[in-house]
């Protein structure tokens, strides 16, 4: 069971990047809720822990960052075609395998959501700053280095990026989120 030292934090995290998202119209007011993708979470996650714990020692925003551009990439592929990845446990795997861990910002940015130039740098300096508000939280909240509660919240954090990453990629793919009316009919 979290404790409530972990689900604040998710919390804060959630808001914080709910509010900075917003501001830059990367996604809606009403966060889409995409059931396929949201269920993966689990699996990939526990493909992305021991590459993401590695590299958090000495590059914390990539291995924060890298889980949004997955979150990303598994929005675009529901989007295309979910029937030929849905039944796959090695989503993660496939990713990073194409060009390596290192290059997984590029790998999804280019090959995978096919975003050049502007575009794609504009992605690449959103993920980031993403990534590197969720440090500076994960930093400034009297969070323990190496204690179970700072597991838990690299691991809720990294759940909030997977989540915000899905939420761009299906407003840019145009699945806009708005009240229902009835009376509009």
């Amino acid at each position: 069971m979290e404790s409530n030292e972990v689900i604040y934090f998710q919390h804060i995290v959630h808001n914080d990047l709910y509010q900075f998202l917003l501001r830059k119209r990367a996604i809606d007011e009403h966060l889409p809720k995409c059931p396929d993708v949201e269920d993966k979470w689990s699996e990939v996650a526990e493909s992305y822990l021991p590459d993401g714990i590695r590299e958090f020692q000495k590059y914390p925003i990539v291995s924060l960052g890298w889980m949004m551009f997955i979150g990303m990439a598994m929005a675009y592929y529901w989007d295309a075609d979910w029937s030929k990845i849905s039944d796959r446990t090695d989503i993660y795997e496939m990713i990073r395998d194409k060009n390596g861990y290192d290059y997984l910002d590029d790998t999804v940015v280019n090959d995978i959501l096919g975003y050049e130039g502007e575009k794609g740098e504009r992605v690449q300096n959103s993920v980031a700053e993403c990534a590197s508000r969720v440090y500076t939280m994960l930093t400034h909240n009297h969070i323990e280095p190496g204690t179970e509660t700072a597991f838990h919240c690299y691991v809720v954090a990294l759940q909030e990026m997977y989540l915000m990453g899905m939420a761009v990629e299906l407003n840019a793919l145009g699945y806009h989120m708005t009240a229902f009316n009835p009376s509009d009919n």
